[in-house]
């Protein structure tokens, strides 16, 4: 791990500015205005424990002004023409591309990851920009002549209206604009609640899109330490209309049980246990390739993240050996570090969770390839590590990990390894590796899974639908299907 965890700041002097870019404050009606009583909450970067800044931490009454400015604007924003509106998508989206290495260095502070990770992220924000700039023109309709002749069948698609995105914090930027591209394309207005941890990469993107010309009120952003007290009044008000939540299953329940009373559109972008098949005629050395990418993408702080390995026994000895020299050798530091392949995870929490899976593994007999536990020094720092012979029971196998820890088991019979893969309450995505075309498609079709990587690690595409199916909850992100979730039909027959 870099030696410069234990003080050396002289490469971050210059990214600092970043932070002091940003606003701190609350955007509500098109007004950057203070919390409630002054309140403010700390952001902290999770490489050092450093605090980097101090933002608006909004009240309940904060949230419930936010709502009342969405459904103000929201009748003449969706009368706005649809080019207009996407052509303020496709100015934002020249905006943080022009930006692109201020706003990785923002979320490397805040969240952690490497500035290369960060740099991909921002690309990938800004390309839902751009897609739903050009779907925003592409909403479509229906006619037909009814089959007895009688009338007119008209079918045409509206915004919902107001809705509620609340964000997580390990894609701060990406999933801003995977939930606020389709909105905007669509005629919707929002209120978004960003994750504490992570609020500035929200913050700098309601920023670019403000000076994009969005008008006032059709993004409100609220920033609270208090997210339940803060967002059930406004799940419950009949006001919003729609809610997308990206999170934990757990509390995707508690949101959707609140959403059922207002009967509140729904997306839910939720938890993961991402199995990774490796059939015995794979290239081994394009898995293992797929398999790192897959599992430690963002320090494996990714609902797509690979949580388990099934790698047949004829080929489990090499992928082991070859996946275990990989990990070992990734650069573990402060993601704003030249070289640095694996930051911190997110704070101290998320590090002793990502601890007692490993313990409970190793306690029940798995073998540690490489790293095993937590790393000494300031921040939140994890070994990247390789299990291997982890037992059927260990916890790791039913949770989601959500760190830089990869088990490996073996599997005999393919059939065997797909039943495996579906053993689990959650669908998000798959990942399989072999060189028969017949094998590769008989696969995806037995996985309950959203989603299937076949002969890759890596799934996301703004033009592709992302989501899942099960406990890891439903409708679509990306692609066409993606600004649908935004929009509600409407039929009417017409006398003829």
């Amino acid at each position: 791990m870099s030696s410069s965890l234990r003080g050396s700041r002289s490469s971050v002097a210059a990214i600092e500015a970043a932070v002091a870019a940003v606003p701190k404050l609350l955007l509500i009606g098109g007004e950057w205005r203070a919390a409630a009583g002054g309140r403010e909450l700390g952001v902290e970067d999770p490489a050092t424990g450093r605090e980097l800044c101090r933002v608006a931490d909004a009240p309940p009454g904060d949230g419930v002004a936010a709502l009342a400015a969405a459904a103000e604007a929201q009748a003449e924003w969706a009368r706005w023409a649809p080019r207009r509106r996407g052509e303020i998508l496709r100015r934002a989206y020249e905006e943080v591309v022009a930006r692109r290495e201020e706003l990785a260095r923002l979320m490397t502070l805040e969240m952690g990851k490497p500035l290369a990770e960060s740099l991909g992220e921002v690309s990938y924000a800004a390309d839902f920009l751009l897609w739903f700039s050009e779907e925003a023109v592409r909403i479509g309709g229906d006619y037909a002549l009814a089959p007895d002749g009688g009338s007119r069948l008209l079918v045409s698609r509206r915004p919902v209206g107001p809705c509620l995105l609340i964000t997580p914090w390990n894609f701060p930027l990406a999933m801003g604009a995977r939930k606020i591209g389709p909105a905007i394309a669509a005629g919707c207005t929002m209120v978004v609640k960003p994750a504490s941890q992570t609020p500035l990469s929200m913050l700098a993107l309601a920023d670019v899109l403000e000076r994009a010309g969005l008008p006032a009120g059709v993004l409100n952003v609220v920033v609270t330490s208090e997210s339940g007290a803060v967002m059930e009044p406004l799940i419950r008000d009949g006001r919003a209309r729609k809610l997308s939540f990206t999170g934990s299953t757990e509390v995707g329940r508690v949101l959707a049980g609140q959403a059922s009373e207002q009967l509140l559109r729904l997306s839910m972008e939720l938890g993961g246990n991402a199995p990774f098949i490796v059939f015995a005629d794979a290239d081994v050395d394009a898995a293992v390739e797929g398999a790192v990418l897959a599992k430690m993408r963002n320090g494996g702080e990714a609902c797509t993240a690979a949580n388990r390995f099934h790698v047949a026994n004829s080929v489990r000895a090499e992928f082991g050996e070859k996946l275990t020299a990989k990990i070992r050798a990734m650069r573990v530091g402060p993601g704003y570090e030249e070289g640095v392949e694996v930051g911190p995870l997110i704070d101290a929490t998320q590090r002793a969770k990502v601890a007692e899976l490993v313990d409970d593994a190793v306690g029940l007999g798995a073998e540690v390839l490489t790293g095993g536990g937590a790393i000494d020094g300031p921040g939140h720092f994890f070994a990247p590590t390789v299990l291997d012979e982890v037992p059927p029971s260990a916890r790791l196998l039913d949770e989601e990990i959500f760190g830089p820890v990869a088990p490996v088991l073996g599997f005999d019979d393919p059939e065997e390894a797909i039943v495996a893969a579906n053993r689990t309450e959650y669908g998000l995505v798959a990942y399989l590796y072999t060189r028969d075309l017949d094998r590769a498609l008989g696969t995806l079709e037995k996985l309950q899974t959203g989603m299937v990587g076949v002969n890759r690690g890596l799934v996301s595409n703004p033009a592709a639908p992302f989501g899942g199916v099960k406990a890891s909850g439903y409708g679509r992100e990306g692609g066409g299907e993606g600004i649908e979730e935004y929009l509600d039909l409407q039929y009417a027959a017409i006398a003829r």
